[in-house]
C-alpha cells in the first residue's frame, strides 16, 4: 500500500470505530491533526480562489428550511488547482482512506465526492439532516487564528432534541435541547454519520467583509452502480 503523504496514518488508526458509532445524538468525531502539519499548511496556502466558485445565495430548499448561503465549488479533475489538491484527492480515493471510512461507518464500501464551501459574513446553515443517499461526511476546516477569530462563529453545531423530529421538517435551533459545537480552528476535521436524527447547523457568521469560513467536504455515499450513476448525473441541488 503506498505511503500516505497528506493524511496521518497513525491518527487514522487511533480513531475508535466502536466509540464513534456509540456517540449520541449520532455518530461523530472531531479529531485534531488528521492531516500532517506540512500537508495542512500547503493545502491551506493553495486553496482555490473564490473566483472559481458558484454563488449559492437565496436558494429554495426542501422542507421549508432557510437557504444555506455560501460560495460552492465541486471538485473535478480538470479544475485549475494547484497540483497538491489533485494529489490530496487522489489520496482520499486510495484504499487506505477508504478502509478508514468503511471501518468507522461499519460498511463494506464507499463512494466519495468532494466540494469546497466558503461562507461570508451574515450567512448561516439552518438545522437539517443530509440527504438519505449519504452515509456521512467528513469536513476539513481550513481557517486558523491567523485569519479567523473564534468570536466570529463558524462552528458546526451537532444537535440533539428531546423528542423525535422528522428529517423532512424545518426546526429552529430553539427546538434542540442539546447543542455541541465542533472545534474548527486549525488542523481539525469533523466526521459524522448520516442518520434520520443527524441534525447539524452553523449559526449566522459575524466576520469582517474580507473574511471567509473555508471548508473542504468529503461526501460519503454507498459504493456501487447507484453511486456511480449519481456522480454521472452531477451533484444534487440539496
Amino acid at each position: 500500500m503506498p505511503e500516505l503523504r497528506y493524511l496521518d496514518q497513525k491518527c487514522l488508526d487511533a480513531l475508535d470505530a466502536a466509540y464513534f458509532q456509540a456517540r449520541r445524538p449520532f455518530p461523530w468525531v472531531n479529531p485534531d491533526a488528521l492531516l500532517t502539519p506540512d500537508a495542512f499548511q500547503i493545502l491551506r496556502e493553495t486553496l482555490p480562489d473564490v473566483s472559481l466558485f458558484e454563488q449559492k445565495f437565496g436558494a429554495e430548499r426542501k422542507h421549508g428550511q432557510q437557504s444555506h448561503d455560501r460560495y460552492a465549488l465541486d471538485y473535478r479533475p480538470d479544475l485549475p488547482l494547484d497540483t497538491v489538491w489533485h494529489n490530496f484527492v487522489a489520496e482520499l480515493n486510495s484504499t487506505a482512506y477508504q478502509t478508514f471510512l468503511t471501518r468507522m461507518l461499519g460498511v463494506r464500501s464507499v463512494s466519495l465526492s468532494y466540494h469546497w464551501h466558503y461562507t461570508p459574513n451574515g450567512c448561516s446553515v439552518s438545522p437539517h439532516c443530509d440527504a438519505k443517499r449519504k452515509l456521512g461526511s467528513q469536513i476539513f476546516y481550513f481557517n486558523t487564528e491567523q485569519d479567523w477569530d473564534s468570536s466570529w462563529g463558524g462552528e458546526t453545531l451537532l444537535l440533539g432534541a428531546g423528542h423525535a423530529l422528522k428529517p423532512d421538517s424545518a426546526p429552529g435551533l430553539e427546538d434542540f435541547t442539546r447543542i455541541t459545537a465542533s472545534e474548527v480552528i486549525g488542523n481539525r476535521s469533523l466526521l459524522f454519520a448520516r442518520t434520520d436524527h443527524s441534525w447539524h447547523a452553523v449559526r449566522e457568521i459575524h466576520c469582517p467583509p474580507q473574511a471567509l469560513r473555508k471548508v473542504f467536504i468529503v461526501v460519503i455515499e454507498t459504493g456501487g452502480v447507484a453511486a456511480w450513476w449519481r456522480r454521472k448525473r452531477g451533484p444534487s441541488r440539496y
